[in-house]
């Protein structure tokens, strides 16, 4: 009887310390430090839409290169409560009307270039962080919008100390956007008036859920559980303690949802999720055949025709605004 029970606590033990190791590989990989972007896959499209997908895409990274060239932009950075020092992109136009631009999972701010051209050409001034624990920003992980709703007030405050009157459009895509999402249930100033969420998921808990049962058929328990005691202990937060789902129910900041119909990554029921609970005024565009992130690309006027409308009841036009290109 000894011997068996011997060998059971050596077997819980070792299962125990698996689980730890595991657990703590799977939060490192999840959510530590990206100072690498990964390519963009285009999951299950169909060819036409994946040839309309690059196509625009050459065409717009084409006039964003022109206009970078022309871009009075300079680097400035904000200290989040946490120490973390964050650098953007900021191209003051003198203006009133401001957008921030918040890129997704294991990007940088070039990500938005090509969303910052559109915002500048109907007149708004710009900020384009890097996201904590991504290129030129500091932080040794990920925030996946929870730490960073913490961090995007800091780029309001930032906007205000140069223009009080600010009227101020934050515009998240993919991790960015949930970043927005949980950022509209803060506490925010009376001169943020609308978000525009692009590919946003419900909460951490819910996409990391999705991704290890679609990409490897690993179930959440326990793994997910493990990991998030050690995103606890290492990054200060836990998967499940803010969600888009709650903030979006509490906020007044008026939203515009966003999603692609195929988007295989962040699937699209949770844009319909979060549409249901949001409170605010709000508008929902799904956009035909688009893939994850790829709203934009699939059909880049129809996309901003449908942002500068819902923005404009909230943001008054009158600081020259020119003609989108």
């Amino acid at each position: 009887m000894n011997k068996v029970l011997k060998i059971a606590v050596i077997t819980a033990a070792i299962l125990i310390a698996a689980d730890l190791a595991a657990g703590f590989f799977l939060m490192q990989f999840a959510i530590g430090r990206k100072d690498q972007s990964v390519a963009e896959p285009l999951y299950e499209i169909t060819e036409e839409a994946r040839e309309r997908i690059y196509r625009n895409t050459e065409e717009l990274a084409a006039k964003t290169s022109v206009w970078l060239k022309t871009l009075d932009a300079e680097q400035v950075s904000v200290t989040a409560p946490d120490g973390a020092e964050l650098w953007a992109d900021c191209a003051d136009r003198g203006g009133s009307k401001w957008v921030i631009l918040l890129h997704g999972y294991s990007r940088t701010r070039a990500k938005v270039y090509n969303y910052g051209r559109f915002y500048a050409e109907h007149g708004y001034s710009l900020i384009m962080p890097d996201m904590r624990g991504h290129g030129s920003s500091g932080g040794n992980h990920v925030g996946m919008g929870v730490l960073d709703r913490r961090d995007v007030p800091c780029w309001v405050e930032f906007i205000l100390s140069r223009r009080p009157d600010a009227q101020i459009v934050i515009h998240g895509v993919s991790m960015g956007a949930a970043a927005a999402m949980m950022t509209a249930g803060e506490e925010l100033p009376s001169n943020v008036r609308a978000i525009v969420e692009d590919c946003g998921y419900t909460s951490v808990e819910d996409i990391f859920t999705d991704v290890m049962w679609d990409q490897g058929h690993v179930p959440a328990f326990p793994l997910l559980h493990t990991a998030d005691m050690w995103a606890r202990l290492c990054a200060g937060y836990g998967f499940g303690e803010v969600t888009s789902l709650d903030c979006v129910a509490r906020t007044d900041i008026p939203i515009l949802f966003i999603h692609g119909d195929s988007d295989g990554f962040v699937h699209s029921d949770m844009v319909y999720e979060l549409y249901g609970a949001c409170g605010s005024e709000k508008d929902l565009l799904i956009a035909k055949g688009a893939s994850h992130g790829q709203a934009m690309y699939i059909d880049p006027d129809g996309y901003f025709d449908k942002v500068f409308e819902f923005v404009g009841r909230f943001v008054d036009s009158g600081d020259g605004e020119e003609d989108a290109g």
